[in-house]
């Protein structure tokens, strides 16, 4: 810990919002001291390797090097917490006492918690190593999809999930739209949502999962409710459900 009792922090998370947002939360606290941060994970083991730190906050899925990919590079002892853009249900599959996490949008309430676990943990290297090899291979089986598959007659036409701007569930059907037409899909929306990466695609309304580099506007219509203005020459507006709101301004970094 640091001279005033601290825990000293090293975040690392490609989405610079996210970590802005994340340090803020831990200073505010008065409990951490945040000693470095990073977005590049490689950059971020280099820098946690030089300093002794106690309590390393970590993305799960960055380009380049993934979470897990860095925990299994990281010296013995500092404490491990997971942020992750997974489904409740998903994340609690692997919650285990050695090492926590944080879904986001990261929550106060949540966060003390964790702050509480690693300051109640004891320092037990080896069940920590054991634990993270378990998270390891949990998150090795889950690959999410990189295309999306529409089937016309004999052919099957193969979408990548950067071309595709949202997902609608429309008319008993479920499509994928990019900039230029819509694809029918086979999967539903419900499925479509476990299946691909929660850090690029956010629910904002029952029937629609949006591509939140996509993404390009946030508004009120007339009527005060909230609008998700997409990028691009359509111009597409999707209406964002009420409930979803203050999830996807924080997903957003709108604060």
């Amino acid at each position: 810990m640091s001279a005033g009792g601290r825990l000293r922090a090293f975040l690392i998370d490609d989405e610079p919002l996210a970590i802005t947002r994340l340090a803020r939360m831990l200073e505010a606290t008065g409990r951490v001291e945040v000693v470095g941060r990073a977005t590049d994970p490689a950059q971020g083991l280099e820098q946690v390797r030089a300093q002794p730190i106690d309590v390393l906050f970590l993305d799960i899925h960055m380009p380049g090097l993934s979470g897990f990919e860095v925990v299994e590079r990281v010296p013995p002892g500092p404490a491990v917490v997971f942020t992750t853009a997974h489904d409740q249900h998903a994340v609690q599959a692997f919650e285990v006492n050695a090492v926590d996490y944080l879904l986001k949008p990261v929550e106060a309430a949540r966060l003390a918690r964790a702050l509480d676990r690693i300051t109640g943990r004891r320092d037990d290297g080896a069940e920590v190593r054991a634990t993270l090899e378990r998270l390891a291979q949990h998150l090795r089986g889950g690959a999410f999809l990189d295309r999306l598959a529409s089937r016309l007659r004999d052919r099957v036409h193969l979408i990548p999930v950067e071309e595709v701007t949202h997902v609608v569930a429309r008319d008993r059907a479920t499509y994928a739209v990019t900039t230029a037409t819509e694809h029918v899909l086979d999967m539903t929306i419900a499925e479509l949502e476990r299946r691909l990466d929660p850090a690029r695609f956010f629910r904002i309304h029952r029937a629609v999962l949006v591509n939140v580099a996509w993404v390009g506007e946030l508004r009120a219509d007339e009527d005060g409710h909230l609008q998700a203005c997409l990028k691009g020459a359509r111009h597409t507006e999707l209406a964002v459900a009420r409930d979803r709101v203050r999830a996807l301004k924080e997903r957003l970094g709108v604060v």
